[in-house]
């Protein structure tokens, strides 16, 4: 997975859009206006703080179903998609919960949009919606299928969640690279809101090899500086909210503090167009020095 290609920098932000609750879930409002109305703001407020991708979630359709949601739910997040896709240049992903890869995979191909979350790719995880088991075999083919290019980016050892398989961390890193085909793994703490550990970064970084490594939750600007030492990327949602809480909207001040810090860590990688053009006008000077 080729981070500059997609994202523009080497360290990408991604921030999450948590949207209201969908039709079907139980804390349905009656109004997709609303839902819609939200996510706007909240994508546009992520766009102009400067994060480099957004992710596009229905974290208040909870008690999430394990599998395959309601198609009202893929109806909704595929207009919402849409409709940011007009609002915001920067790529933009999605993760349908709790584990509905296949419809992730679906709305990110048939909308352009770019990856998607997968909490459970591989192995077998005990949840508050039961027992979910990984369908790799089943999302790699249907990708295949589709013809698709949407990146995978999957969560290893998963937060509110305990391994009925390996609880190895280095193992399950591999599985899911290895076998599961994921393009990118995600590492987070034990919950929403909880960083992982160092150690449990540095382990994971090296056991994907090149394959890059994200912080799943729990970045804020107090820890990033040292988290993102053993990661590729952040994803970040919670400090990015009013007071860092998850029910209030994105702050767009705390977004540009974020992306301020970032800039210090880990300055952006220049665009492949700027590159080009930045050797092609080298060459030109070169040759106009030989000419001389």
């Amino acid at each position: 997975m080729d981070l500059v290609q997609i994202f523009q920098t080497t360290t990408p932000v991604i921030g999450v859009v948590h949207l209201l609750p969908l039709p079907s879930s139980p804390r349905w409002g009656g109004s997709l206006h609303a839902v819609i109305e939200r996510a706007e703001q909240e994508a546009t407020a992520l766009a102009a703080g400067g994060v480099n991708g957004i992710i596009i979630e229905n974290f208040f359709d909870a008690p999430f179903v394990k599998e395959q949601v309601d198609p009202a739910v893929v109806s909704a997040m595929s207009l919402i998609v849409e409709r940011l896709k007009g609002l915001v240049t920067v790529p933009l992903g999605l993760n349908v919960l709790r584990n509905d890869a296949r419809s992730a995979l679906a709305i990110a191909t048939c909308t352009g949009a770019q990856f998607i979350r997968v909490n459970i790719l591989t192995g077998v995880m005990a949840t508050d919606q039961g027992l979910i088991e990984g369908k790799a075999h089943d999302l790699l083919r249907y990708r295949r299928e589709l013809g698709s290019e949407v990146k995978i980016l999957a969560d290893v050892l998963v937060k509110h969640a305990h391994p009925l398989s390996t609880p190895n961390l280095t193992v399950a890193v591999k599985d899911t690279i290895e076998r599961g085909l994921a393009d990118a793994v995600i590492l987070s703490g034990w919950a929403t809101g909880s960083p992982p550990s160092q150690a449990d970064l540095e382990l994971a970084k090296a056991a994907a090899g090149s394959t890059p490594v994200f912080i799943g939750s729990g970045a804020t600007l107090d820890n990033i500086a040292t988290l993102i030492q053993a990661a590729d990327g952040v994803i970040v949602s919670s400090s990015l909210k009013r007071n860092s809480n998850i029910k209030h909207p994105i702050d767009p001040v705390r977004v540009g503090q974020f992306m301020e810090a970032m800039q210090h860590i880990a300055p952006a990688a220049p665009s492949p167009s700027a590159t080009t053009q930045s050797a092609t006008t080298q060459s030109a000077a070169t040759n106009a020095t030989v000419r001389s």
